[in-house]
């Protein structure tokens, strides 16, 4: 099943119109977005941090047809949303646009674009491509996520790759 087959906004409420209310006016707008595949810790810390840049966080969760810069996800877009929406942090989840990343930048009209410490995305071509469509926000990154344990697996490379040695 594609991702397309969700349907629709998909805005985190996991059918609880409590909620999917939107931002209230004069509240600052972060998104932050991400593949999500497998959660970990550094997932929930970069929400963490992407909510306190502002006062209501929605994460946008790329569709797997748009991640290329990895391998294609394990997990299903709508499935990754869920997951996301459920989490403490986040007030609204959605899939992104199939086509055009930055549609949903342009109908959220975010004050924040939080991006993940190690994310491969390069922020002064985003603020480039923000500019070229007269979006005005503020690009910032996460910290990094220092775990106080051992052995924390942070990427879901790392989750596979354990699996893979554990049970393969």
């Amino acid at each position: 099943m594609s991702d397309d087959a969700a349907g629709g906004r998909n805005d985190g409420s996991g059918g609880d119109p409590a909620r999917a209310t939107g931002p209230v006016d004069g509240n600052s707008v972060v998104v932050a977005q991400g593949t999500f595949d497998l959660l970990h810790p550094g997932h929930r810390h970069y929400l963490r941090d992407a909510a306190a840049m502002g006062d209501y966080l929605v994460v946008i969760v790329a569709r797997s047809e748009n991640v290329t810069h990895k391998a294609t996800p394990v997990v299903s877009g709508p499935q990754r949303r869920e997951m996301v929406a459920g989490l403490d942090p986040v007030d609204e989840a959605r899939l992104g646009h199939p086509e055009d990343i930055f549609v949903p930048i342009e109908e959220l009209d975010p004050e924040v674009i939080a991006l993940g410490f190690d994310q491969h995305h390069d922020e002064e071509g985003i603020r480039n491509a923000l500019a070229e469509r007269d979006i005005d926000c503020t690009v910032r990154r996460a910290s990094a996520y220092d775990p106080d344990y051992e052995d924390a697996l942070l990427s879901t490379g790392d989750i596979v790759d354990r699996i893979l040695d554990k049970r393969g």
